[in-house]
């Protein structure tokens, strides 16, 4: 089956069911090291997992690591430009479960990027990048602990499906030519729109299965959340682009009030069903006239639907979610993304999940970040219906590797995750302990030591390892 790598003599494959991982006690999980500081901060992730598994479940759970390469480390085994061999795509679908460190994109390939390659190989569709604040972690922000959000990001879609012509292509200018002479024409709401000859050109698919499936485990996190935490908010850029992320919009709400009735309800049900919970007596006009500020300056017939809405929500949940049910149901609602961008700055403690597309996730994720101390300290993963890769979510910054220094908290937290998605609550919940004690102590790596006031002396990216074990506790 294998050219170059050997599987562990012992150990069991993870399966998955409808989804879902059925993880034996000993799975087997590949791991990718990495590209530059790979180098440093994998031996340090593994030795902080393999502790906390060990103090947590004493013998009774252990994982059995299988390495395999990709990146340059792939090309040093496999030869020029192998970056992403056969051996790795098999042993990451056979075991189902892999962790990585950082990956250089490669120059002179045929791969724009091996983090989007192994997302759209394995169909890896949701992107989930919890960004929460550790006590003692250095942040730009006077108050970074009231944000704590999870960004689930669509993964296989939008821009990143890389497809796109060069200007002064053939194909470029052929595609160019039927959208304006043919396409454009044809579709009255674009007038006389025209795209300039000398464009590149690309194209943005956003699609109802693709968003539904994200929207679904994004929901379904959220039910598991504590109640103050169960909120789902759609991102999108709706009001400029409608066809694509104002679909994303739509989809996710059609999903939320069909597949998940009985578990949610909308920003917008929710004020309608709030007003006939203060004044049972109040009609339908008044409900809609408070429900949208501008009512009294709409056409009849907009009137007329937005009082139509109002009778159809109270007829379909008022016995299910009315006097005050629906405060205990997901709250889904939704947001422009250019708007959300200020508002998990001024207003961070009011969300708590962020579904959205692509673009806007890649975005979002690395701002939510560095409020709460920087992509050093943010986890990833990157989840299928059949496969996850759990990753750091940083850069190789190969002027750092080998000189153990570079911060581990990226692929630690990333191990976090990993277990948690095993189903190991407490050996994540160790090294959640081991981290967030340390830090408070000041016990961190350079990226973090130089910001604290007053400094403090930096540990060695392996030092950082053995201070979150040591902190695990005598438990």
């Amino acid at each position: 089956m294998y050219d170059k790598i050997t599987p562990p003599t012992t150990g069991a494959k993870i399966t998955f069911k409808n989804g879902e991982p059925i993880v034996p006690d000993n799975p087997i999980i590949p791991f990718i090291r990495g590209d530059g500081t790979g180098i440093d901060i994998w031996p340090a992730t593994q030795k902080v997992l393999d502790a906390a598994v060990t103090k947590a479940y004493k013998g009774q759970r252990q994982i059995s690591w299988f390495k395999v390469y990709v990146g340059d480390e792939a090309c040093d085994l496999y030869g020029t430009y192998q970056y992403l061999p056969q051996d790795s795509l098999t042993a990451i679908q056979e075991y189902g479960v892999a962790i990585k460190g950082p990956l250089t994109t490669p120059v002179g390939g045929g791969i724009r990027s091996l983090n989007v390659a192994l997302r759209q190989i394995f169909d890896l569709y949701t992107c989930v990048r919890p960004c929460r604040y550790y006590a003692g972690t250095p942040s730009p922000h006077k108050n970074p602990e009231k944000l704590d959000v999870i960004v689930y990001r669509e993964n296989t879609e939008d821009i990143y499906l890389g497809i796109e012509w060069r200007q002064g292509s053939e194909i470029g200018d052929r595609l160019i030519k039927i959208l304006n002479e043919e396409l454009i024409p044809a579709t009255p709401e674009h007038g006389k729109k025209r795209i300039p000859l000398d464009s590149g050109i690309g194209i943005k698919p956003i699609s109802k299965s693709g968003s539904q499936r994200l929207v679904r485990r994004a929901i379904k996190h959220a039910l598991l959340l504590p109640q103050h935490k169960q909120q789902v908010t759609l991102v999108h850029k709706g009001n400029i682009m409608k066809y694509t992320e104002g679909a994303f919009r739509d989809w996710g709400y059609e999903l939320a009030t069909s597949e998940f009735r009985g578990s949610t309800v909308t920003e917008r049900e929710s004020w309608i069903l709030s007003n006939k919970e203060n004044n049972p007596n109040i009609s339908l006009e008044e409900n809609a006239r408070q429900i949208d500020p501008g009512f009294d300056n709409l056409t009849a017939d907009k009137q007329m639907q937005i009082v139509k809405e109002v009778e159809n929500v109270l007829n379909a949940i008022w016995e299910t979610h009315g006097n005050g049910k629906w405060k205990n149901k997901v709250l889904v609602n939704d947001r422009i993304a250019d708007s959300i961008f200020q508002q998990i700055q001024t207003r961070p403690d009011e969300y708590s999940i962020l579904a959205t597309m692509n673009l806007n996730g890649d975005y979002l994720s690395d701002a939510a970040a560095a409020i709460v101390g920087g992509l050093g300290m943010g986890p990833g993963a990157n989840i299928g219906d059949a496969c996850a890769i759990f990753e750091a979510t940083h850069g190789t910054a190969p002027k750092h590797a080998g000189l153990d220094r570079i911060n581990p908290g990226s692929l630690i937290l990333s191990g976090v995750m990993m277990l948690e998605y095993l189903g190991w609550q407490e050996a994540a919940d160790l090294v959640k302990k081991g981290l967030g004690d340390a830090i408070a102590n000041s016990q961190v790596t350079y990226d973090l030591a130089r910001l604290l006031e007053p400094p403090v002396k930096p540990l060695k990216c392996s030092e950082f390892a053995e201070a979150i074990i040591q902190h695990f506790g005598n438990g």
